[in-house]
Protein backbone atom coordinates (compact mmCIF):
# COMPACT_ATOMS: atom_id res chain seq x y z
CA UNK A 1 0.00 0.00 0.00
CA UNK A 2 1.26 3.30 -1.16
CA UNK A 3 1.48 6.22 1.23
CA UNK A 4 3.93 8.36 2.61
CA UNK A 5 3.92 11.08 5.25
CA UNK A 6 3.90 14.84 5.32
CA UNK A 7 4.87 17.35 7.94
CA UNK A 8 2.73 20.34 7.35
CA UNK A 9 3.38 22.12 10.85
CA UNK A 10 2.32 25.54 10.97
CA UNK A 11 3.98 28.17 13.62
CA UNK A 12 1.71 28.61 16.05
CA UNK A 13 -0.84 25.58 15.62
CA UNK A 14 -0.87 21.75 16.17
CA UNK A 15 2.18 20.36 14.16
CA UNK A 16 0.20 18.26 11.98
CA UNK A 17 1.60 15.43 9.67
CA UNK A 18 -0.92 13.54 6.81
CA UNK A 19 -1.13 10.25 5.13
CA UNK A 20 -0.36 10.77 1.33
CA UNK A 21 -3.15 8.45 -0.16
CA UNK A 22 -1.98 7.42 -3.71
CA UNK A 23 -5.24 7.84 -5.72
CA UNK A 24 -8.49 8.52 -4.62
CA UNK A 25 -10.00 5.40 -3.18
CA UNK A 26 -13.52 3.92 -3.07
CA UNK A 27 -15.32 0.92 0.29
CA UNK A 28 -18.01 0.45 2.30
CA UNK A 29 -18.92 1.57 5.57
CA UNK A 30 -19.15 -2.07 7.07
CA UNK A 31 -19.27 -5.68 5.62
CA UNK A 32 -21.71 -5.26 2.89
CA UNK A 33 -24.93 -7.77 3.03
CA UNK A 34 -24.15 -9.69 0.13
CA UNK A 35 -20.58 -10.91 1.93
CA UNK A 36 -22.55 -11.47 4.92
CA UNK A 37 -24.35 -13.86 3.15
CA UNK A 38 -21.57 -15.34 1.78
CA UNK A 39 -20.55 -16.05 5.34
CA UNK A 40 -17.42 -13.99 4.96
CA UNK A 41 -14.84 -14.00 7.76
CA UNK A 42 -13.94 -10.87 8.01
CA UNK A 43 -10.07 -11.02 7.13
CA UNK A 44 -12.02 -12.17 3.49
CA UNK A 45 -13.22 -8.74 2.92
CA UNK A 46 -10.50 -6.99 1.74
CA UNK A 47 -9.85 -9.68 -0.78
CA UNK A 48 -13.94 -9.67 -1.82
CA UNK A 49 -13.60 -5.70 -2.07
CA UNK A 50 -10.68 -6.19 -4.58
CA UNK A 51 -12.34 -8.43 -6.56
CA UNK A 52 -15.21 -5.58 -6.82
CA UNK A 53 -12.99 -2.79 -7.82
CA UNK A 54 -12.59 -1.29 -4.44
CA UNK A 55 -10.09 -0.48 -2.54
CA UNK A 56 -10.78 1.05 0.74
CA UNK A 57 -12.70 -0.08 4.02
CA UNK A 58 -14.06 0.87 7.08
CA UNK A 59 -14.06 -1.28 9.66
CA UNK A 60 -17.23 -0.52 12.33
CA UNK A 61 -16.66 -0.42 16.11
CA UNK A 62 -19.60 1.68 16.69
CA UNK A 63 -21.38 -0.49 19.61
CA UNK A 64 -17.97 -0.53 21.86
CA UNK A 65 -17.01 0.21 25.09
CA UNK A 66 -13.58 0.77 27.02
CA UNK A 67 -12.11 -2.06 25.89
CA UNK A 68 -11.49 -3.17 22.30
CA UNK A 69 -14.47 -5.83 21.26
CA UNK A 70 -12.21 -7.54 18.71
CA UNK A 71 -8.98 -10.33 19.11
CA UNK A 72 -5.58 -8.79 18.55
CA UNK A 73 -5.06 -11.93 16.28
CA UNK A 74 -8.14 -10.83 14.77
CA UNK A 75 -7.69 -7.58 13.93
CA UNK A 76 -3.90 -8.58 13.10
CA UNK A 77 -5.16 -10.76 10.09
CA UNK A 78 -7.54 -8.15 8.75
CA UNK A 79 -4.71 -5.43 8.12
CA UNK A 80 -2.12 -8.27 6.97
CA UNK A 81 -4.71 -8.95 4.33
CA UNK A 82 -5.66 -5.58 3.80
CA UNK A 83 -2.20 -4.94 2.70
CA UNK A 84 -2.17 -8.00 1.05
CA UNK A 85 -5.38 -6.99 -1.83
CA UNK A 86 -3.80 -2.77 -1.55
CA UNK A 87 -7.41 -1.96 0.47
CA UNK A 88 -6.92 1.60 2.84
CA UNK A 89 -8.01 0.47 5.76
CA UNK A 90 -10.24 3.21 8.53
CA UNK A 91 -12.21 2.46 11.97
CA UNK A 92 -15.22 3.94 12.69
CA UNK A 93 -15.39 4.94 16.58
CA UNK A 94 -17.70 4.08 19.04
CA UNK A 95 -21.34 5.58 19.07
CA UNK A 96 -20.86 6.34 22.71
CA UNK A 97 -18.12 9.08 22.58
CA UNK A 98 -20.11 12.25 23.27
CA UNK A 99 -17.16 14.70 24.96
CA UNK A 100 -19.84 17.49 24.84
CA UNK A 101 -21.21 15.97 28.76
CA UNK A 102 -19.77 16.27 32.44
CA UNK A 103 -17.11 14.67 33.06
CA UNK A 104 -17.49 11.13 33.85
CA UNK A 105 -19.18 10.78 30.71
CA UNK A 106 -15.89 12.77 29.13
CA UNK A 107 -13.71 10.84 30.81
CA UNK A 108 -15.66 7.46 29.68
CA UNK A 109 -15.42 8.36 26.41
CA UNK A 110 -11.65 9.09 26.20
CA UNK A 111 -11.29 5.24 27.41
CA UNK A 112 -13.56 4.21 24.38
CA UNK A 113 -11.65 6.63 21.80
CA UNK A 114 -8.46 5.02 22.96
CA UNK A 115 -9.80 1.49 22.56
CA UNK A 116 -10.76 1.93 19.10
CA UNK A 117 -7.47 3.56 18.33
CA UNK A 118 -5.77 0.47 19.85
CA UNK A 119 -7.62 -1.61 17.62
CA UNK A 120 -7.10 0.55 14.54
CA UNK A 121 -3.21 0.36 15.98
CA UNK A 122 -3.39 -3.69 16.10
CA UNK A 123 -5.21 -3.57 12.34
CA UNK A 124 -2.71 -0.93 10.79
CA UNK A 125 -6.01 1.44 9.92
CA UNK A 126 -4.91 5.17 9.35
CA UNK A 127 -7.93 6.46 10.78
CA UNK A 128 -10.37 6.29 13.73
CA UNK A 129 -13.42 8.81 13.25
CA UNK A 130 -15.37 9.36 15.69
CA UNK A 131 -18.75 11.87 16.81
CA UNK A 132 -17.44 14.51 19.23
CA UNK A 133 -21.12 14.93 20.73
CA UNK A 134 -24.32 16.84 21.42
CA UNK A 135 -24.49 20.25 22.72
CA UNK A 136 -26.76 20.05 25.30
CA UNK A 137 -28.07 22.95 27.69
CA UNK A 138 -24.39 24.61 28.11
CA UNK A 139 -22.83 27.68 26.35
CA UNK A 140 -21.21 26.60 22.59
CA UNK A 141 -18.13 28.02 23.69
CA UNK A 142 -17.97 26.38 26.25
CA UNK A 143 -18.56 22.95 24.76
CA UNK A 144 -15.70 23.25 22.18
CA UNK A 145 -13.62 23.90 24.85
CA UNK A 146 -14.46 20.96 26.72
CA UNK A 147 -14.31 18.64 23.53
CA UNK A 148 -10.84 20.42 22.92
CA UNK A 149 -9.33 19.58 26.04
CA UNK A 150 -10.26 16.14 26.30
CA UNK A 151 -9.33 15.35 22.32
CA UNK A 152 -5.80 16.41 23.18
CA UNK A 153 -5.93 14.84 26.75
CA UNK A 154 -6.26 11.84 24.32
CA UNK A 155 -3.58 12.13 21.92
CA UNK A 156 -1.43 12.34 25.05
CA UNK A 157 -2.45 9.45 25.94
CA UNK A 158 -1.73 7.72 22.55
CA UNK A 159 1.65 9.14 22.56
CA UNK A 160 2.28 7.14 25.68
CA UNK A 161 1.16 4.01 24.52
CA UNK A 162 3.29 4.10 21.20
CA UNK A 163 -0.06 4.77 19.27
CA UNK A 164 1.52 7.52 16.61
CA UNK A 165 0.80 6.12 13.18
CA UNK A 166 -3.30 6.47 13.96
CA UNK A 167 -5.14 9.56 12.87
CA UNK A 168 -7.97 10.50 15.44
CA UNK A 169 -10.75 12.27 12.89
CA UNK A 170 -13.74 14.46 14.20
CA UNK A 171 -16.62 14.15 11.91
CA UNK A 172 -19.02 16.50 9.86
CA UNK A 173 -22.22 15.64 11.75
CA UNK A 174 -25.68 15.68 10.22
CA UNK A 175 -27.89 17.87 12.82
CA UNK A 176 -27.61 21.66 14.14
CA UNK A 177 -27.99 19.88 17.61
CA UNK A 178 -24.69 18.50 17.49
CA UNK A 179 -20.94 19.72 17.74
CA UNK A 180 -19.86 19.47 14.62
CA UNK A 181 -19.90 22.18 11.64
CA UNK A 182 -17.51 22.74 8.90
CA UNK A 183 -16.05 25.14 10.94
CA UNK A 184 -15.86 23.19 14.31
CA UNK A 185 -13.90 20.25 12.97
CA UNK A 186 -11.48 22.03 11.10
CA UNK A 187 -10.97 24.23 14.33
CA UNK A 188 -9.87 20.97 16.61
CA UNK A 189 -7.97 19.94 13.67
CA UNK A 190 -6.15 23.08 13.60
CA UNK A 191 -5.86 23.20 17.62
CA UNK A 192 -5.00 19.39 17.92
CA UNK A 193 -1.98 16.91 16.94
CA UNK A 194 -2.52 13.29 15.37
CA UNK A 195 -5.65 14.63 14.00
CA UNK A 196 -7.55 14.41 10.66
CA UNK A 197 -10.60 15.97 9.50
CA UNK A 198 -13.42 13.36 8.61
CA UNK A 199 -15.73 15.17 6.00
CA UNK A 200 -19.61 13.59 5.82
CA UNK A 201 -20.94 15.75 2.73
CA UNK A 202 -24.84 14.27 3.69
CA UNK A 203 -23.85 15.65 7.50
CA UNK A 204 -23.24 18.60 5.80
CA UNK A 205 -26.00 18.91 3.21
CA UNK A 206 -28.50 17.84 5.98
CA UNK A 207 -27.25 20.13 8.88
CA UNK A 208 -27.33 22.76 6.82
CA UNK A 209 -31.17 22.53 4.95
CA UNK A 210 -29.43 21.25 1.11
CA UNK A 211 -26.31 23.08 1.23
CA UNK A 212 -24.80 21.55 -1.89
CA UNK A 213 -26.68 22.39 -4.78
CA UNK A 214 -23.84 23.76 -6.94
CA UNK A 215 -20.31 23.05 -7.83
CA UNK A 216 -19.30 25.55 -6.14
CA UNK A 217 -21.04 24.68 -2.67
CA UNK A 218 -18.58 21.67 -2.73
CA UNK A 219 -15.81 23.72 -3.69
CA UNK A 220 -16.22 26.33 -1.08
CA UNK A 221 -15.76 23.16 1.38
CA UNK A 222 -12.46 21.99 -0.18
CA UNK A 223 -11.22 25.60 -0.73
CA UNK A 224 -11.73 26.35 3.21
CA UNK A 225 -9.77 23.13 4.60
CA UNK A 226 -6.98 24.19 2.56
CA UNK A 227 -7.16 27.90 3.51
CA UNK A 228 -6.73 26.89 7.29
CA UNK A 229 -5.13 23.47 7.31
CA UNK A 230 -2.85 23.48 4.27
CA UNK A 231 -2.83 21.91 0.77
CA UNK A 232 -1.69 18.32 2.15
CA UNK A 233 -4.97 18.16 4.49
CA UNK A 234 -7.56 18.68 1.55
CA UNK A 235 -5.71 16.53 -1.35
CA UNK A 236 -5.82 13.04 1.14
CA UNK A 237 -8.99 14.07 3.25
CA UNK A 238 -11.37 11.22 4.15
CA UNK A 239 -15.17 11.36 3.38
CA UNK A 240 -17.97 9.56 3.86
CA UNK A 241 -21.04 10.13 1.55
CA UNK A 242 -23.88 8.80 0.46
CA UNK A 243 -27.86 10.90 -0.31
CA UNK A 244 -29.47 11.82 2.42
CA UNK A 245 -32.86 12.88 4.02
CA UNK A 246 -33.16 15.51 6.32
CA UNK A 247 -35.96 17.77 8.03
CA UNK A 248 -35.26 21.11 10.08
CA UNK A 249 -33.64 18.90 12.54
CA UNK A 250 -31.06 17.56 10.48
CA UNK A 251 -30.22 13.75 9.03
CA UNK A 252 -32.90 11.62 8.90
CA UNK A 253 -32.33 8.88 6.64
CA UNK A 254 -29.57 7.83 4.20
CA UNK A 255 -31.07 6.75 1.02
CA UNK A 256 -29.29 5.45 -2.60
CA UNK A 257 -27.72 7.68 -5.25
CA UNK A 258 -30.36 6.66 -7.54
CA UNK A 259 -32.71 8.33 -5.80
CA UNK A 260 -33.15 11.83 -7.36
CA UNK A 261 -35.15 13.60 -4.90
CA UNK A 262 -32.72 13.64 -2.63
CA UNK A 263 -28.90 15.03 -2.20
CA UNK A 264 -25.94 15.61 -2.80
CA UNK A 265 -25.45 14.92 -6.03
CA UNK A 266 -21.87 12.93 -6.21
CA UNK A 267 -21.31 14.53 -9.86
CA UNK A 268 -20.83 17.16 -8.39
CA UNK A 269 -18.37 16.29 -5.99
CA UNK A 270 -16.24 14.65 -8.42
CA UNK A 271 -15.69 17.58 -10.76
CA UNK A 272 -14.10 19.14 -7.79
CA UNK A 273 -12.12 16.32 -7.26
CA UNK A 274 -10.73 16.18 -10.71
CA UNK A 275 -10.51 20.31 -10.79
CA UNK A 276 -8.40 20.10 -7.28
CA UNK A 277 -6.57 16.68 -8.31
CA UNK A 278 -7.83 15.15 -5.00
CA UNK A 279 -6.85 11.80 -3.68
CA UNK A 280 -9.57 11.11 -1.07
CA UNK A 281 -10.61 8.19 0.35
CA UNK A 282 -14.32 7.87 0.15
CA UNK A 283 -16.21 5.53 2.03
CA UNK A 284 -19.73 5.09 1.17
CA UNK A 285 -22.60 4.96 4.06
CA UNK A 286 -25.69 4.48 1.35
CA UNK A 287 -27.92 1.57 2.24
CA UNK A 288 -26.41 -0.35 -0.60
CA UNK A 289 -22.60 0.09 0.71
CA UNK A 290 -20.44 -1.55 -1.91
CA UNK A 291 -22.73 -0.73 -4.72
CA UNK A 292 -22.95 2.41 -4.54
CA UNK A 293 -18.91 2.57 -3.58
CA UNK A 294 -18.84 1.07 -6.54
CA UNK A 295 -20.99 3.90 -8.82
CA UNK A 296 -18.98 6.52 -7.35
CA UNK A 297 -15.86 4.96 -8.26
CA UNK A 298 -17.35 5.18 -11.88
CA UNK A 299 -18.65 8.40 -11.61
CA UNK A 300 -15.53 9.87 -11.13
CA UNK A 301 -13.73 7.82 -13.71
CA UNK A 302 -15.78 9.53 -16.16
CA UNK A 303 -15.62 12.96 -15.05
CA UNK A 304 -11.98 11.95 -14.88
CA UNK A 305 -11.77 10.98 -18.96
CA UNK A 306 -13.93 14.43 -19.88
CA UNK A 307 -11.28 16.65 -18.66
CA UNK A 308 -8.70 14.18 -20.73
CA UNK A 309 -10.79 14.64 -24.04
Amino acid sequence: MSAKVVDIGLEGRAKREFLMVDRPRFGPAGVPPTFRMLKAKLEDVPKLLREEGLDAFEYQAVRWGAKPQIKREEAEKLGLKASENDVWLSLHGSYFINFCGGKEVIEASKQRLIACATAAEWMKAHTVIFHPGFYGKAPRTEVFKNCLAALKEVVESLKALNIKHVKIGPETMGKPSQLGSLEEIVSLCEEVEQTQPVIDWAHLHARENGRFKTVDDFRSVIEAIEDRLGTEAVKNMHCHFTKVEFTEKGEKRHHVLEEEAYGPDFTMLAKVIVEFDLKPVIISESPILDLDAIKMRDILQKEKLKVKV
